[in-house]
């Protein structure tokens, strides 16, 4: 018995080598925890062993220190790891400094033992095969078992509390240690109770270092782990699950999987039949794979995903297999909400300009083989809408244009709301009915209760050509088209054509060339002479002329409106300005009492500052600011009258004598002229044109001199071409005259040689 106990102690000396060493490499916190546990167990396992097999009271005395010193480091060993067990746990236990105190206090009187006698003596016992030597205790080991017992039920208390206290999954962890402690404890005390020769106890330690060391690092709870995955699995939102024996048939299903297919009783081999009837031959695949898939039922179109995995053991076999199903209908309401929303105007539900922009460039490719038509829809009086009916009015008015654009569009057709009043449609060529169009359109009237109004709009159509590619270009092309329509209310479609597209071309030229242009003097002032009533002329008027260097001489026509359209005017005209100032300074110093009328653009008052421009220009070429006249068109004051009528004022305080051109050619000349600081008025000669009552036109340019007589304001007449127009403004009282009756408007050079 005593060589079986031998033999025993001998090879739990060596697992637990072996187990502290193995828990010292691991890389769990509590590895280095059980690795002092287990080698501090190695002392009282050596000193039990040594005692039990030596006929030596030396070595048997030595044996009785080690196993006793030995079993204060292994209650120390296990403090420590019974802190860091329990750490993660929120007990937050410390060992008291009191325990290190006791502890070393025993181990202190034990070393003593030797000189004062007072722990435990040996003694000797005669045995079958030998004299042997067992301890006899006095009262210092009574203190060591006291001091021993006293923390050893203390740490197993903790277990046993611990135990108690957490949840399932995490009781086993702390139980088995608790109930190993409790058999190591009641083995010492059934040895010492047994007063054997030989001690045994160390066994029950050298078990609890080994089942501590597979507990705390290698063990996990299995059969709880199942049980709860069992239950997370059962209950998850929105997956229906089924696992599969190797041979495909289905052993399992949670509550939704069974809802899905509709088995009760968990008769689960049904299952397979139901789930091929609902989403295909696909599921009998029981390998590793994945899709989606669309299932339609009585009430709605359900969106699924569906995932296949195997299961295999170590060495690769087949265990089974898992089909998981997700419902993601919601998901995808809400993906194809957001991507809805986002392709869709929210007012009108048609594509949004990008969108349409998209789609366009996607069928224009697609079908090479149909011509299609680019139709920008322009609602020409749409604020008048909003200003008079109210915004309400002004979207149902929106809405109803849509459903006008969608009504009988084929599928090869895409349109759109492109910004505010405006839409946009591609259709092609073979659906576009212009007469059609063009009736509906004539009398298109928008009906809400007692609301009625009739709209104006207008179509732009441009014809997609093989190598266009940019669709925001094109829709560009078909808003050029409605610039053609010249009687608005008659004609409702107009086509970009080769003339519309030379005109744009023609623009774009021009206004890359201006700037160099104006700084070599092609861009230059000629002067039409301005006569008194006795043929003399007293000044000019400075008017743009463009001598092209491919073009030759350029009429006004062909880009003084081009550049009145785009705000280029504004360079124009200071450089005429400027070159009016040149001359006036010459002629100034060369004793030519000559004033230069120059012309102010509506577009000036929007990119410069003109009165401060030009008060410049007078300063740095020292001309009196008299010789130098403003004229101004009556559309300058049909915007922001009161800031105008200041800037003209502030002219007039400066010396400027300020003009008005074209006076009686506006609907509310007779209106401003009251209000208007002017100086000279310029009276079109229209009045006085061949067509209509010449007695009539007569008295109203007599009438119209008269008044600017009374008002303190000069008349000049402009358009005088006769003899007869000159002879009879003279008698009607007009102080000044222009027009080709004394000269055209002519190069500096010929109109010096005039003078």
């Amino acid at each position: 018995m005593k060589l079986f106990f031998s033999v025993l102690s001998a090879l739990l000396i060596v697992l637990l080598l072996v187990s502290g060493m193995a828990a010292r490499r691991s890389q769990k916190p509590i590895g280095k925890y059980v690795t002092l546990l287990n080698l501090s167990l190695l002392f009282p396992l050596i000193g039990s062993l040594l005692t039990d097999n030596t006929h030596d009271k030396f070595i048997a005395t030595a044996g009785c220190y080690l196993y006793f010193i030995g079993l204060n480091l292994v209650l120390l060993a296990l403090m420590q790891f019974a802190v860091e067990y329990c750490k993660n746990s929120g007990t937050g236990h410390k060992i008291p400094k009191a325990v290190y105190a006791i502890l070393g206090i025993d181990i202190a009187q034990l070393l003593l033992n030797p000189f004062f006698k007072h722990a435990f003596r040996m003694e000797e016992a005669v045995m079958p095969d030998g004299i042997f030597y067992r301890m006899i205790p006095h009262l210092g080991q009574i203190f060591h078992r006291i001091v021993d017992y006293g923390i050893f039920g203390a740490i197993l208390l903790v277990f046993i509390v611990m135990s108690v206290r957490m949840p399932n999954i995490y009781k086993e962890r702390y139980s088995v240690i608790a109930y190993t402690m409790i058999f190591a404890g009641i083995w010492q005390a059934f040895c010492l109770s047994a007063n054997s020769p030989v001690d045994h106890a160390t066994i029950g330690f050298g078990l609890g270092g080994i089942i501590v060391f597979y507990f705390s690092l290698w063990y996990r709870p299995l059969k709880l782990l199942d049980r709860m995955l069992s239950d997370i699995i059962s209950e998850m939102p929105g997956e229906a699950l089924f696992l599969f024996d190797p041979n495909g048939r289905c052993i399992w299903a949670n509550e939704l999987g069974c809802q899905i297919t509709e088995v009760r009783d968990e008769n689960f081999e049904l299952t397979e039949n139901s789930l091929v009837k609902r989403f295909g031959e696909a599921v009998r695949n029981h390998g590793e794979w994945s899709d989606k898939t669309t299932v339609q039922t009585e009430t709605e179109l359900k969106y699924y995903t569906l995932e296949s995995h195997r299961f295999t053991d170590e060495k690769d076999r087949l265990t089974g297999s898992y089909l998981r199903i997700r419902d993601i209908t919601k998901e995808q309401m809400e993906i194809r909400k957001g991507i809805y929303e986002a392709t869709h105007d929210s007012l009108t539900g048609l594509y949004t300009r990008e969108y349409l922009y998209q789609n366009i460039s996607e069928i224009s490719q697609s079908f090479r083989e149909r011509q299609y038509l680019i139709i920008f829809v322009d609602i020409k009086n749409f604020k008048i809408v909003n200003d008079v009916f109210g915004n309400e009015f002004g979207d149902y008015t929106l809405q109803c244009i849509a459903e006008w654009v969608r009504k009988d569009m084929s599928e090869y057709c895409r349109y759109g709301r492109l910004i505010g009043d405006t839409f946009g449609v591609c259709i092609p060529a073979s659906e576009f009915s212009p007469e059609e169009l063009e009736e509906t359109l004539s009398n298109f009237i928008i009906r809400k209760e007692n609301t009625t109004y009739q709209l104006l709009i207008h179509l732009g159509v441009y014809k997609i050509q093989p190598d266009d590619d940019d669709v925001s270009v094109m829709f560009d092309r078909a808003h050029l088209a409605l610039s053609t329509i010249q009687d608005e209310y008659k004609t409702h479609i107009a086509y970009y054509n080769k003339e519309i597209r030379e005109k744009l071309l023609w623009n774009q030229k021009i206004s890359s060339q201006l700037g160099e242009a104006i700084r070599t003097r092609e861009v230059r002032p000629y002067l039409q002479p301005i006569a008194d009533r006795q043929g003399n002329i007293v000044g000019a008027e400075a008017l743009a002329r463009w001598i092209h260097p491919e073009h030759g001489f350029m009429s006004p026509a062909l880009f003084i409106p081009v550049f009145e359209k785009n705000g280029m005017i504004a360079e124009v005209d200071k450089h005429i300005w400027r070159c009016a100032c040149e001359i006036l300074s010459r002629w100034h110093k060369g004793n030519r009492n000559l004033f230069i009328s120059v012309n102010i653009s509506p577009k000036d008052f929007y990119f410069i500052d003109v009165i401060t421009e030009i008060k410049n220009l007078v300063n740095e070429f020292q001309i009196p600011p008299a010789l130098l006249r403003i004229e101004i068109t009556e559309t300058v004051m049909m915007s922001e009258a009161e800031d105008r009528m200041q800037i003209l004022e502030d002219f007039r305080k400066s010396g400027f004598i300020v003009e008005m051109d074209d006076f009686g050619s506006g609907y509310s000349s007779l209106n401003m002229l009251k209000d208007m600081p002017v100086d000279v008025l310029k009276i079109d000669m229209k009045f006085l044109g061949k067509t209509g009552d010449a007695d009539k036109a007569k008295t109203i340019v007599k009438n119209i001199i008269h008044l600017s007589e009374e008002l303190g304001i000069s008349a000049l007449t402009e358009g005088v071409e006769t003899k007869e127009q000159y002879q009879i403004l003279s008698q009607m009282g007009c102080s000044l005259f222009q027009g080709y009756y004394f000269a055209k408007p002519l190069p500096l050079e010929d109109f010096e040689k005039l003078l």
